[in-house]
């Protein structure tokens, strides 16, 4: 695959040395704003032919860069608008079949679904969604957004007190739209539930739900409204 990478930062610059080593055609366009000099650094260590100097968020530099007949697209810039920009003139001018941006403010995740953007990844979200998953206080974390649907998947722990315990999947009213896909137990083993299958306290359930729906399908999963415990219930 040809994989054009905007950023040369720490980010990009282990991105691209990995897609290197998995043998991807790699190119950073960087343009040396921050750090005088890094279009050579990289050169250095990668190579001559894997950094362009340039703005990746013009439409020219992209085309130096022959992001034309690029299989993707990849922002990792410190800015999110920048990492926005770099993707939409990729996806529009050049017809890119999938790009990805880097998001430090995961508020702007939002603008950057409803403008196209294929992909997005922020740390700080990641970091959240590992938190989350150690606090009693958060029984449902959201795993990923699924594209073309408005659909999302989330995961479940169910509590010692849920009302869902000792009952088949058949007999919990889920609500409309949601789809448990997965079921891990207490031991880390994985199946594929059936409508009899058990649901027991420490189980982990993965599930398809839209946003609109995640509260209600808590509530059958764990009995408890969000931010409340079983602690303090």
């Amino acid at each position: 695959m040809y994989i054009v990478i905007v950023g040369g930062g720490k980010v990009g610059f282990y991105l691209a040395k990995g897609l290197l080593d998995e043998g991807h055609e790699v190119l950073i366009i960087e343009r040396d704003q921050k750090e005088p000099h890094r279009t050579e650094q990289i050169a250095d260590e990668l190579g001559d032919d894997v950094v362009l100097r340039g703005d990746g968020c013009e439409a020219s530099t992209q085309e130096k860069a022959g992001v034309a007949r690029a299989d993707m697209l990849i922002a990792v810039t410190g800015e999110d608008e920048d990492n926005l920009v770099a993707c939409q003139v990729a996806k529009n001018r050049f017809k890119v079949p999938r790009t990805i941006a880097r998001i430090n403010n995961p508020k702007n995740e939002a603008i950057f679904k409803l403008l196209g953007i294929d992909t997005t990844v922020s740390a700080t979200s990641i970091i959240l969604g590992n938190i989350e998953q150690e606090l009693p206080t958060h029984h449902l974390v959201q795993i990923m957004t699924l594209r073309g649907g408005g659909l999302e998947m989330v995961e479940v722990k169910i509590p010692t007190q849920s009302p869902a315990v000792g009952k088949c999947l058949r007999e919990l009213v889920l609500p409309e739209s949601a789809l448990v896909s997965l079921v891990v137990d207490s031991s880390g083993t994985a199946k594929v539930p059936t409508g009899e299958t058990v649901i027991h306290a420490e189980d982990e359930v993965l599930a398809v739900t839209s946003p609109e729906f995640e509260e209600a399908l808590r509530l059958v999963l764990t009995g408890l409204p969000d931010g409340v415990s079983e602690r303090t219930r």
